[in-house]
């Protein structure tokens, strides 16, 4: 019998979300004007726990509570996924441009399973070796157009948005763990609950700047946590339910092209050739590393989540590894 691809509501729904998450790369810079990072951090994320703690006890099933070990795992993992990682990502932001966060980000999913790599001790695969050095270099092209047009401040941002790529490694390795036996939106929330608690603490250094932001940075703020923590979230699940996780993680590939036009149409920014470059060399490592994974999963709609802005919400089981911001397919489905 032939299997049933996705329906045009699931595609639709996974490029909503990914145009989601790839939007808070630009939002975030624009807010960073009036709001400092660590504020933005602590806004963001307390918001989303709220609204996350509400649609979970609001479920029509609720899921077991995590044992105790399970929920030191949880909170450890939001800290490094949510606080650590958008801490790197907010000040990567702020020295660089949304557009390099866009196609760095891109290079998150090969350090996952890097990490994996040496974590697990599996196997990769010629294509997926490939696909790291390939994706790698695409990086470098991205870095060092940053260092050369925005000298060390920018460059400086970037190295600080790759480190971001190796927190967002071992939340994932650490969540995959973690989120046995537990539902995506529950893990989501435990993680976001960590997370914010974190961003509260950390944006204490921020006390002496702290104003009270204007009406558009308010809204963007409001978007950051309502549709791109919590709203993709949903989006990419649902899709999710519907199709296979390998056609939903090609969908995500989309995330650094929306960033990059979303860095041009919000913030003003241009784009040099290098910096388009660097970028079709990351999105075509991404697809070289996932060939093996494609060929090996069938059309069987897959529960698991696949993370941005940022963003990203929710991510739990992994495989590949979230694009932060954003859930995988296969990789942390938050992009919270």
């Amino acid at each position: 019998m032939r299997e049933r691809g996705p329906t045009v509501g699931a595609v639709c729904a996974v490029m909503a979300a990914a145009l989601m998450w790839s939007s808070s790369y630009a939002v975030t810079k624009k807010v960073l004007d009036d709001v400092g990072p660590l504020s933005i951090g602590a806004v963001r994320f307390t918001l989303a726990a709220i609204l996350l703690g509400v649609l979970v006890r609001l479920g029509r099933r609720r899921p077991a509570r995590p044992d105790a070990r399970q929920r030191r795992e949880l909170y450890l993992s939001g800290f490094l996924g949510i606080t650590v990682y958008f801490v790197l990502e907010n000040v990567g932001v702020d020295l660089s441009t949304a557009s390099d966060a866009s196609l760095i980000v891109a290079t998150y999913p090969l350090m996952t399973m890097l990490v994996e790599l040496v974590a697990f001790r599996t196997r990769m695969p010629l294509p997926r070796v490939a696909g790291v050095l390939l994706a790698a270099t695409g990086a470098f092209l991205v870095v060092r157009n940053g260092a050369e047009v925005g000298g060390s401040s920018r460059w400086l941002g970037d190295v600080l948005l790759l480190l971001g790529g190796l927190a967002w490694a071992g939340y994932n390795v650490l969540g995959k763990r973690a989120s046995a036996g537990q539902d995506a939106a529950s893990v989501t929330y435990y993680q976001t609950l960590a997370g914010a608690a974190g961003f509260v603490l950390a944006s204490l250094l921020e006390a002496g700047d702290w104003q009270i932001p204007g009406a558009t940075a308010s809204i963007l703020l409001a978007y950051l946590a309502v549709a791109c923590s919590v709203g993709g979230f949903l989006l990419y699940n649902y899709g999710l339910r519907r199709m296979a996780s390998s056609v939903a993680v090609n969908i995500l590939n989309l995330v650094p092209v929306f960033g990059v036009i979303g860095a041009i149409v919000i913030n003003g920014e241009s784009i040099r050739l290098a910096q388009v470059t660097g970028g079709v060399i990351i999105i075509a490592g991404v697809a070289l590393g996932m060939i093996e994974r494609r060929q090996g999963t069938t059309a069987k709609p897959n529960m698991e989540r696949n993370e941005p802005s940022g963003t990203a919400t929710a991510r739990t089981t992994v495989k590949a590894g979230p694009m932060p911001d954003g859930p995988e397919a296969g990789v942390p489905g938050s992009w919270v």
